[in-house]
């Protein structure tokens, strides 16, 4: 923690959610002066000796517990360290527990008990300082663990006045002046804290509360300190980060590799399914007379098994190992190209089905598209009735649509043409739904593009017919996801690689057996 003339200032979490996606595809566009598809061709066709540049496979071995737990905490510093370089607004918050929650209630009845031991000894005639000292011995260390390393004035300041030995000598003999170091504890509080806490030490400086409540206090904004410290550590500590975040990343997740030979299982089975996925296709399309196709390539494998993330089904399989550190980003890209979908299906139900009266009318469709959102947001949400859902939402946009056509000297919705126009939204619930199929191949279609584009960033506004309804909303979500996948590419390339190159080599094998 620096001292004053140098203190760190807080950062608001506040900021907007995209800058976290606008600094990793800027990132990645840095990093990848060459194409994505070169990177990729060089580690598909590259002399994989380096330890970093790629993967090494390890004969199978039983872990000890202790291995495990190793491989645990390198995973959880993987996670970590990933948050940091990936999004800008990543910052250590205090724990928080739910309000009458069962941990809350433990933990306040713990420090509880504490301060009134505290509290109870400091009482006692003559006074039982024994608590009190090994709280000051606490407070001695915490305060030190805040210099920077030239700061030796002040921690030599810090180890006289707090010198646990003279303030024992003076418990002994009753003369510890323990609102004298509460005060000097407070003062170099306030030399050391960041601009944020200065209204903290203020209100400690002027406490007229107890000796007792008044530590407390001081260790409630000591555990606010030590939260800057960490924050200001991770800000200095992203942009070194952000520089070798490849290599970085590779050789941590190349240490995971080493001491659990089994982390690329769910990897493997993934792109496996990719690979199947392409033969089947190919089968198929053989089966109806198409001609000869060639077997699916590595860089072909590896892009269909990328937009397989863009669907993956949690409840089905875990997530690849390689794609861990994203879930939650990735996720989010899911429920909100779910809902957009949805909207996108409904409101072509409404222009197919009404036609020419609401051609052309900007306005309207907006404000159909508002509101079927607002009544789809949470879609993804276990205890959501889409049924429900659909239902209200094409009473509103049949209210929506009589208001704008009388309006306009155009005759209301029968109730037949209403009953066949909720009929049919609701029907979007349906996997067969004509409309369903049609928008979701349209959308796989799309990202399919920018995966395989030298240069996705121009195609992001180019959306397929059917589509332009939720362009915007789109083209936010592409970056986003082509910014996932060109630095997962960028930094487990070498890995997929080594993968796709067993899988083909079993693959001629076989062939070569038959």
């Amino acid at each position: 923690m620096p001292l004053n003339d140098e203190r760190p200032t807080s950062s608001s979490s506040s900021e907007d959610q995209n800058s976290d996606v606008e600094s990793s595809s800027e990132r990645c566009d840095s990093m990848t002066s060459t194409s994505d598809v070169d990177c990729s061709r060089e580690s598909f066709t590259s002399d994989c000796s380096s330890k970093h540049c790629s993967p090494s496979s390890s004969p199978p071995k039983t872990l000890t517990l202790e291995e495990v737990m190793e491989s645990v905490v390198d995973v959880s510093n993987l996670s970590l360290t990933h948050e940091i370089i990936v999004n800008r607004n990543f910052r250590l918050e205090p724990d928080t527990l739910p309000q009458n929650s069962l941990w809350k209630v433990v933990r306040d009845n713990l420090h509880k008990a504490f301060w009134d031991i505290l509290e109870s000894e400091l009482n006692d005639d003559p006074p039982e300082y024994g608590q009190a000292i090994r709280l000051l011995e606490e407070i001695r260390e915490i305060l030190l663990s805040f210099l920077n390393p030239g700061a030796n004035r002040m921690r030599t300041q810090i180890m006289e006045v707090l010198d646990m030995d003279v303030i024992r000598q003076q418990a002994d003999n009753d003369a510890v002046d323990i609102h004298g170091l509460s005060s000097y504890i407070i003062t170099t509080m306030g030399k050391i804290c960041a601009p944020v806490r200065d209204e903290d030490i203020k209100k400690l400086r002027e406490s007229t509360d107890n000796i007792v409540t008044l530590f407390r206090e001081i260790f409630h904004v000591l555990d606010l300190m030590k939260m800057d410290m960490a924050n200001f550590t991770i800000n200095n500590l992203r942009p070194v980060l952000q520089r070798q975040s490849v290599e970085c990343e590779r050789a941590n997740f190349q240490s995971i590799l080493e001491k659990t030979p089994n982390a690329l299982n769910h990897t493997t089975t993934w792109i496996k399914s990719a690979k199947e996925e392409l033969l089947s296709a190919i089968n198929t399309e053989q089966a109806q007379g198409k001609g000869e196709k060639p077997a699916p390539g590595p860089f072909q494998i590896l892009q269909t098994a990328f937009l397989q993330i863009l669907t993956w089904d949690y409840n089905k399989s875990p997530l690849p190992e390689t794609w861990i550190t994203d879930e939650i980003r990735l996720r989010e890209i899911q429920w909100k190209l779910q809902q957009c979908q949805a909207v996108n299906e409904v409101l072509l139900i409404v222009n197919s089905t009404v036609g020419g009266p609401i051609q052309g009318l900007t306005s309207l469709s907006d404000r159909l598209k508002r509101m079927t959102s607002v009544l789809l947001d949470g879609m993804h949400r276990p205890n959501f009735d889409l049924k429900e859902a659909l239902e209200s939402i094409s009473a509103q946009i049949c209210c929506e649509l009589n208001k704008s056509l009388t309006e306009r000297n155009y005759p209301a919705l029968s109730p037949a043409l209403q009953a066949t126009l909720t009929g049919q939204i609701c029907s979007i619930t349906q996997k067969d739904n004509p409309i369903r199929t049609l928008v979701e191949d349209r959308v796989r279609q799309y990202f399919m593009v920018l995966i395989c584009d030298l240069k996705p960033q121009a195609k992001l506004e180019q959306v397929p017919a059917g589509l332009t309804i939720i362009k915007p909303e789109l083209a936010v979500m592409g970056a986003k996801f082509i910014s996932l996948i060109n630095y997962n590419r960028l930094v487990y390339g070498p890995f997929y690689a080594d993968i796709i190159k067993k899988l083909m080599f079993i693959a001629s094998n076989t062939t070569a057996v038959l």
